[in-house]
């Protein structure tokens, strides 16, 4: 068999993969309509407590903005749900019975969490397509530039995510091209192309203009029902555009919960964070 012979081999897209099946995460458990459960979680760095006995729930569905000042344990939460720290005690469950502490990331991912960090990593060279084609793509170690014909269900996917985050008319042009918000938004359709359930986003609207943020805005509303999504954030009008239930952190704690009108009234939160 040559190269190229076992290179299209590898990278064969004739079949429908287990992702484009409806369901297709059995072992998630959402029968009591709460799809991350943080217990108790601690964790110390050279002493000091990043994680200071969290407890967080999110609901299957909802839509949660976490913010909190620098330091206050928002990316290490969100490294713990991730698999990239380990908490000295406590627990984290996805659903009711996949315990995170005993997954690694990879398997954690697998299973449903999809997490986006502030800065966009896509593919420049590729197309807004090519960059969606090969997010589905279960063999990451080949660069699927010689490929087999997608089936239609997997363009159909491809293209429905297109519509999702807006990119439909830039299909065909190279990510470089694309603005620095039209680059977020590529990088939360290739976390979309692996179905996650759970989607973490980490200050989306970092260094977007105005008609960018209101986009963001509505595209990660949009999201929300279908799957749970938490938004860390550090822009306040940003934050009050999307907020349904806001979660403060200090000192890697919570230290108040509620609508966006409840937080911003709390006069513990208006000490440590807003400054008054």
């Amino acid at each position: 068999m040559s190269f190229t012979e076992s290179l299209r081999h590898a990278v064969r897209r004739d079949q429908v993969f287990d992702f484009l099946i409806p369901d297709a995460g059995p072992r998630l458990d959402l029968s009591h309509q709460t799809i991350l459960y943080l217990e108790d979680l601690t964790v110390s760095f050279d002493g000091f407590k990043a994680i200071n006995n969290l407890n967080l729930y999110i609901e299957a569905g909802e839509l949660r903005c976490i913010i909190g000042p620098n330091g206050a344990g928002k990316s290490t939460m969100m490294d713990i749900i991730t698999g990239k720290t380990r908490p000295d005690s406590g627990s984290a469950w996805f659903g009711q019975s996949i315990n995170l502490l005993n997954m690694s990331e990879a398997d954690i991912a697998e299973a449903g969490i999809g997490r986006k960090f502030q800065k966009p990593t896509v593919f420049e060279m590729l197309t807004v397509f090519q960059n969606l084609e090969l997010a589905m793509a279960q063999d990451k170690r080949v660069l699927a530039l010689l490929r087999a014909s997608l089936s239609a269900e997997q363009r159909d996917w491809i293209d429905h995510t297109l519509e999702t985050i807006g990119l439909s008319e830039l299909a065909q042009e190279p990510a470089s091209k694309l603005s620095h918000g039209q680059k977020q938004w590529l990088e939360i359709g290739m976390l979309l192309m692996q179905q996650p359930k759970l989607l973490l986003v980490d200050e989306p609207v970092a260094g977007m203009t105005h008609q960018e943020m209101d986009r963001t805005a509505e595209l990660l509303t949009s999201l929300a029902g279908e799957r749970s999504v938490v938004v860390v954030e550090h822009d306040m009008d940003f934050v009050r555009s999307i907020a349904r239930t806001v979660t403060v952190l200090h000192q890697g704690a919570v230290l108040a919960e509620g609508s966006m009108e409840q937080v911003q009234n709390d006069a513990r939160v208006k000490q440590v964070y807003l400054g008054e």
